[in-house]
């Protein structure tokens, strides 16, 4: 029978560090599977010259060596980025933006549960009324994590006014941390950013904007980060949530995704269940890819 385990960089790391030593192979197939994982070939060129140079200078022929030397490089890259969640305000208000399709609402739901977990209180708003079904399934997830719910008071109402409710019932009552979800696409990409403006101002005349996310799916990889540019350009993004990362088959792209658009990663992820999203630790990452 065929072996239908999935591919992932963080097996095929295994396999090449098991070998008995350094040799042309291995700087192939490293070349390959960082490829292969989405890392870009710019990247991928930088990455495997500095190990290069590394062994080169220590003189080593060990493979765990590089193993060693290729989790420190890619900690070191990641870490350039500060990956904390700014969340002193109170309330707290977190826009959440990304196209449809990527996991947006899910994400939202996972995040109030993680919230939950350190005992902040929560409020969603559910300000994608474009989409009667995203305003369900968020109510759904957030009731799943414990939060409250703002939702439309009539079909179709104006997004920016459910964020005015709902900060003002978080004010009301002194919930701590507001999740507002966004629609992910409306007819014209201009429009979709003239609303995410709309719902901004109206936002800050009560309670400044704590962070803005950007959901990206790491299946889409590369793709979606063309998909997602209209949102860093106009959205004033502060924070990064990689969502699908089941596995690491592409895993390059949270190194690669930070350093083309100079935003830090601040969740990750990992499954489908409530509990898995977590707080994105460079260190964490690079020893669950290497080993």
């Amino acid at each position: 029978m065929a072996d239908r385990t999935p591919w992932s960089l963080s097996g095929a790391l295994r396999g090449m560090f098991a070998k008995r030593t350094i040799d042309a192979e291995t700087w192939e197939d490293l070349e390959d599977a960082l490829i292969k994982a989405d890392f870009g070939p710019a990247i991928t060129e930088d990455v495997v010259d500095d190990l290069r140079a590394k062994v080169q200078r220590y003189s080593t022929t060990d493979p765990k060596d590089l193993q060693r030397m290729l989790r420190e490089a890619i900690e070191e890259r990641l870490a350039k980025y500060d990956p904390t969640l700014k969340l002193t305000e109170r309330p707290a208000v977190v826009l959440v933006v990304g196209v449809n399709g990527v996991g947006k609402t899910t994400t939202i739901g996972k995040f109030a549960r993680f919230l939950k977990t350190y005992n902040r209180t929560v409020v969603v708003g559910a300000a994608d009324t474009f989409r009667a079904a995203a305003v369900e399934q968020l109510a759904t997830w957030a009731e799943r994590a414990g939060a409250d719910v703002v939702r439309p008071q009539h079909e179709g109402q104006d997004p920016a006014s459910v964020a005015f409710q709902t900060i003002e019932q978080a004010k009301a009552r002194g919930t701590e941390i507001v999740l507002i979800d966004t629609a992910g696409r409306l007819q014209t990409k201009g429009g979709l950013m003239d609303e995410l403006g709309k719902i901004r101002r109206v936002i800050e005349k009560q309670a400044p904007v704590a962070e803005v996310l950007l959901v990206l799916d790491a299946t889409t990889g590369q793709n979606g980060l063309a998909q997602a540019d209209a949102f860093i350009q106009h959205a004033g993004v502060t924070g990064l949530v990689i969502t699908k990362l089941d596995g690491s088959a592409k895993a390059g792209f949270v190194l690669a995704v930070q350093e083309k658009t100079g935003i830090p990663i601040k969740l990750v992820g990992q499954g489908e269940g409530i509990n898995d999203l977590t707080g994105f630790t460079p260190h964490v990452f690079a020893q669950n890819l290497v080993g």
